[in-house]
Formats: structure tokens, C-alpha cells, sequence
């Protein structure tokens, strides 16, 4: 009997349910991340930026009156986007200074210091001198003439190289949108302070307008360290920055990135998610059809595709290109594009399995098959209404076809329309009883609304009826994970890896795996057997990005950054779409920024050994 699990779309079940709890750990658990990692990963919940402290405009009441309205909306503008950038620029004191304390001479009465003078001053008139310099800098800033204060400071600096003078001038450079000055005077003020957070600050927010993302994101990172992780806001700049370079990544990797099929493990899922059919009258296996012709090809691509490997999938998917270019399908022609739809999405081809998809239903509109696959597409893409209709479409073709209601109870699922997506559920249940999967996502979906005791009874009800499917003791050994009930969830996983290795020994599934390395972990903190589990899934099925990231989580929780990277690279590497690279890549960005932190500033490791030691997690390796 073929089985099959649930279709690519219902993202929170089938495979990505392990994903989903690996990233969910990490959330739940973002100090641990935070400390072993050296850096924040996506899965942060921060407020608003920090950095410098922020205080009121010093200007005048007076002189902001005189401003037009024009001018107001600029200068509001421009500090909104300083606030939102991650930085409310402030020199060290730099507020007016009062009658008070304005005890020193005016600074018409300081001497013109420069580099032919100053060395004619003692260096206690230097010392004396700077400190008048930095008050009448900070005055100037006040005032807005940040000309001005960047000379004060620079006569500062000559008289007294100090790292606050070069902060405060960077400052100044900030506000005239210098950047590659405001790097060069930061640098010079870590360089003399390697802990200097204002300076680190300022000089990641330059990095950033600079779109120098990796060099901002380093000092973002190693600003979180020296503060302890303590600031939500300051782990929001990393976060935001993690994002930033992904994006640019991605976007690089995606040009070059050749379009090629995922996982055997996920191929099947999505494949096996569509009740099984035999091949259309005349496509079978013992009809004798030529390799050079349209009909040939589409057979040998349906004889492919049933072997369930990598190179059968291979094969299959240039199978169905030929056929189509053969063109001689004749009545076949709306399925062969429909397969081949099917492997063009699987590919990453949304465009071409679109347009595909489409003829087919121009082709053969009573294909319900092409709408509920074309429907799937359009919820990926974000686009529920136009996947409603798909399902509307379909439905009229073939109300009594229960793939239709299977899959648009996904659409339900996903969208957290419970209610409805049980009855689906049920629907395609009453429709043909002998698909598996709608069973289990019936357990699933009373699971996921609360029904614990009617979800268990729905599994118990599985496992008589299908026994021998190694799926329905894979996804009951889940829900059994979820409530901790860790030695009965890892019996049902075994149970499920016994029957895949008898029943598909060269594809088998290899998520029970992965699921009983995740419960080992969780249960008695066996990195090991997780490991070697992990390693397992990897040689049978090298591409399963499930097996990749979570292999690259456990070594980040044992602090094995070096080797946790390398997995979340491959992780990106082997991802499907944008989405997917992108979160990889942040998890990659994270844990990279982590080792050059650890180069750049040897110290910092040892604060991060502290941290650890507190409780929030293990020292690094």
C-alpha cells in the first residue's frame, strides 16, 4: 500500500514540523543561543534600538520658532530615521554649558593649537587645554555648528589623544552624514578603547549607511557581548543587521543558484501527499511506447518517479521535459504538464510551474488535479484568495474528489482556521477512508486545538487501522514529544524507522530519525546519539535540510561554532526558496559573526565563558 505524507503546503506538519521545534527551541531559548552563539539569531523578540543616550534638541526655543515648517519636518525626519537606524547622537557632555560652570576662559582666550604648536606646550598646559577644547567642542555641538566642533575636537585630540575627543568628533561627522569619517575617528577611539560601546555603536550604524552590513553587524555584536546581552534594543540592531546581510547573500546566491530538486525525503512528501493513482489507460508499465516519442517519455518518467529515489526523481523530472518538447501527447498533454508543473515547483520554478499549470487547465479544465496543485502554489505565494478559488474551481470539476478537501483543509491549517480545517478533514475522510493522512491530520488539528484526549483517540484509532504504516507511529511519537512523554514518543519513532528501513530500504523517510535524535536530546541531553542519528539521516538522504539545521543546532548548543556553521551554510545551500535561504543564512551570519568576534576581540570570549558559567549556558569550544 503507498503512503503518503501530508502535501509541501501544511509547512507546520510534515516535515517542517521538526524545524519548526528546532527553531522553536532556539526562541524559547534565545539566552542559550545568545551565549554560545556570541551573536543573536532571527528568533529574538527585541524592542526599539539603544545606543547613545538620547536627550533633547539643546537648541533654543527661540531659534527653533524661526525655523520654517519645512525645516522642522526635515530635522524630524532625520532623527526618526536615526532613532529607527539604532542611534540618538550625542557627544560625551555635550550640553550647553551654564554660567556656572563656564569658569573657564572664553575660547578666543585659548591658544591656536595645531601640529606646529603643539609641541611648545608643556604637557600640563596639553592636558589643561584639552579639557577647555572638549567643553567649548561640546558647546558647539549644542549649537549645531558641528563644524566648528569637529576643529575644537581636532585641537583637542593634538593637545591629548583621548578616545572620548575622537567619539565626540565622530559624532559630529554623524551629523554632517560623513561616514567614512565617522569610521575613522571610531576606530581610532576602540582602537585605544577596545570597549568603548558608544564608539562601537557609532561605528556600526556608519558601517551600515556605508552598506558595509558584515562590518556593522560584527560591532553591533561585540556591543551585545560588553553589555551581557542585557539590552533588548541592542539585540535588536543585530537582529536587524543578520537580516540585512541574509537578504544580500541570498540574493547573490539565488542568481547563481541552478535550479535542482530538493530532498528524495521531501520529494516524497509532497508527491505522496496526492491519494495514488494508476498511470492514465495506455501509460502503463507494460505498454510498449517508444523512447523517441512524447507518450515514451512520459511513461519512463512515471516508471522514474515510482522508485522514490533521488536519481529516479532525477530522471522523472527530464522525463516530463522531454515529453513536452516531443510534443505528440495527443489526450495526454494536460497531464504531462501538470508532472511536469509539479517538478518545476518542487524545483523552486514558481513562475514556470504557474503557467504550466495553467495550460493544463486550459487543456483539460476537468483535470481537478492541476487547480488543488495550482492552489497550493498560490498559498505559497501569499495569495489565499486566488487559492480559495482554485479550490472553488476544482471543486466543480469533481465535488466527490477527496484530494480537494484534503488540501484545502492545509490551507485552513495553515492559516489557523482550525474549526474548518477539521471539517475538511473529515470530509476527505468520509470521501475514501483508506488515505492515511487525512486521519492523522484530523489527530494533528485536534491537537493543535486543544482536543488532547479526542487527538490521542484519533492516533490509537490510526494505528489499528494502518499498523503497518510507519507515518502514523512517526507523527503520534510528535504530539507524544510535545507532552514530554519522551520514552513512549521514542518507541513510536523506532517503531516507524523499523518499518521505513523494511519497507523503502533505498528511500526510506528518514524524519523518525531526526525526531528521535530531538527526543534524546530533550530528554537526557545525549548530544552523542543525537549526532550520530542525525549523521544516519544524512548518509541516506544527504540533502534533507531538516537533518542539516538540526544537526547545526545541536553542535551550537554544545558551542561547537565552527562546525555548527559549516551546517548552516549547507543548510542555505540546499534550501528551496528565498525564504529558506534567508533564515539559514541568518543562523549562518549569526554564528560567523561569533567567530570574528572571538578573532577581533579575544576578551570578549572569556565574558561569554562567564555568562555561560551563570547559568544561561555552556562555556564556548
Amino acid at each position: 500500500m503507498s503512503t503518503s505524507p501530508v502535501s509541501v503546503e501544511s509547512v507546520t506538519s510534515s516535515t517542517s514540523s521538526v524545524w519548526n521545534r528546532v527553531t522553536t527551541w532556539a526562541s524559547e531559548n534565545k539566552a542559550i543561543v545568545y551565549t554560545i552563539a556570541g551573536a543573536t539569531v532571527v528568533v529574538t523578540g527585541a524592542g526599539a534600538v539603544y545606543y547613545f543616550s538620547g536627550s533633547k534638541s539643546s537648541t533654543p526655543v527661540s531659534e527653533e520658532k524661526r525655523k520654517s515648517k519645512k525645516e522642522r519636518r526635515k530635522e524630524k525626519k532625520k532623527a526618526e530615521e536615526n532613532k529607527n537606524a539604532g542611534v540618538a547622537i550625542k557627544v560625551e557632555e555635550a550640553a550647553p554649558v551654564t554660567a556656572k560652570s563656564a569658569t573657564i576662559e572664553d575660547e578666543e582666550e585659548l591658544p591656536q593649537i595645531d601640529e606646529t604648536t603643539v609641541d611648545s606646550f608643556s604637557q600640563e598646559d596639553r592636558n589643561k587645554y584639552a579639557a577647555k577644547l572638549k567643553v567649548s567642542g561640546n558647546k558647539a555641538y549644542g549649537s549645531k555648528d558641528y563644524n566648528k566642533a569637529i576643529n575644537l575636537y581636532g585641537q583637542a585630540i593634538l593637545c591629548k589623544p583621548d578616545p572620548v575627543f575622537y567619539s565626540n568628533r565622530a559624532a559630529c561627522y554623524n551629523a554632517l552624514s560623513d561616514w567614512n569619517r565617522v569610521v575613522e575617528d571610531t576606530t581610532a577611539a576602540i582602537n585605544m578603547n577596545p570597549e568603548y560601546v558608544k564608539a562601537l555603536n557609532r561605528r556600526a550604524h556608519a558601517y551600515e549607511h556605508l552598506e558595509m552590513f558584515s562590518e556593522a553587524l560584527l560591532d553591533y555584536t561585540a556591543s551585545c557581548i560588553i553589555d551581557g546581552f542585557g539590552n533588548d534594543q541592542s539585540t535588536q540592531s543585530v537582529e536587524r543587521l543578520l537580516k540585512k546581510v541574509a537578504e544580500k547573500k541570498a540574493k547573490a546566491m539565488l542568481e547563481g543558484k541552478p535550479k535542482k530538486l530538493p530532498s528524495p525525503t521531501f520529494v516524497t512528501n509532497y508527491l505522496q501527499s496526492y491519494r495514488p493513482k494508476p498511470p492514465p489507460s495506455g501509460l502503463e508499465e507494460s505498454a510498449e511506447l517508444g523512447e523517441g516519442t512524447g507518450k515514451g517519455q512520459l511513461q519512463r518518467g512515471l516508471i522514474a518517479m515510482d522508485k522514490k529515489t533521488g536519481e529516479g526523481y532525477e530522471d522523472a523530472a527530464k522525463c516530463f521535459e522531454k515529453a513536452l518538447e516531443l510534443d505528440d501527447l495527443e489526450e495526454y498533454e494536460a497531464f504531462a504538464l501538470n508532472m511536469r508543473a509539479t517538478f518545476r515547483y518542487l524545483e523552486g520554478d514558481m513562475t514556470q510551474a504557474m503557467a504550466d499549470l495553467s495550460k493544463s487547465i486550459e487543456v483539460q479544465p476537468s483535470l481537478a488535479q492541476s487547480y488543488i496543485k495550482r492552489a497550493s502554489i498560490q498559498l505559497e505565494m501569499g495569495n489565499r484568495d486566488a487559492a480559495a478559488d482554485d479550490f472553488e474551481q476544482a471543486s466543480s470539476q469533481n465535488e466527490d474528489d477527496p484530494d480537494i478537501y484534503y488540501h484545502r483543509a492545509q490551507l485552513h491549517f495553515i492559516l489557523g482556521e482550525l474549526n474548518d480545517a477539521a471539517k475538511d478533514y473529515q470530509k476527505s475522510i468520509d470521501l475514501d477512508r483508506q488515505f492515511i493522512f487525512s486521519h492523522i491530520q484530523l489527530g494533528v488539528t485536534q491537537y493543535k486545538m486543544g482536543s488532547v484526549a479526542s487527538s490521542m483517540n484519533t492516533f490509537r484509532r490510526c494505528i489499528k487501522a494502518f499498523d503497518k504504516i510507519p507515518d502514523v507511529y512517526n507523527y503520534y511519537g510528535e504530539l507524544l514529544l510535545d507532552q514530554q512523554k519522551y520514552q513512549e514518543a521514542i518507541e513510536k519513532f523506532e517503531v516507524a524507522v523499523d518499518m521505513e528501513k523494511q519497507s523503502k530500504p533505498m528511500g526510506m523517510n528518514v524524519l523518525p530519525l531526526i525526531n528521535k535524535a530531538l527526543a534524546l536530546f530533550q530528554w537526557k541531553q545525549d548530544f552523542q546519539e543525537a549526532e550520530n542519528l542525525c549523521q544516519k539521516a544524512l548518509i541516506i538522504d544527504p540533502e534533507c535540510d531538516i537533518a542539516v539545521a538540526t544537526m547545526a543546532q545541536l553542535l551550537l548548543q554544545q558551542g561547537k561554532v565552527t562546525e555548527a556553521l559549516k551546517y548552516f551554510e549547507r543548510a542555505a545551500e540546499i534550501s528551496r526558496t528565498e525564504g529558506e535561504i534567508i533564515n539559514a543564512l541568518s543562523y549562518a551570519e549569526a554564528t560567523r559573526t561569533q567567530l570574528q568576534v572571538s578573532e577581533k576581540y579575544p576578551h570578549l570570549s572569556q565574558r561569554l565563558q562567564q555568562i555561560g558559567a551563570g547559568g544561561l549556558g555552556g562555556p564556548m569550544r
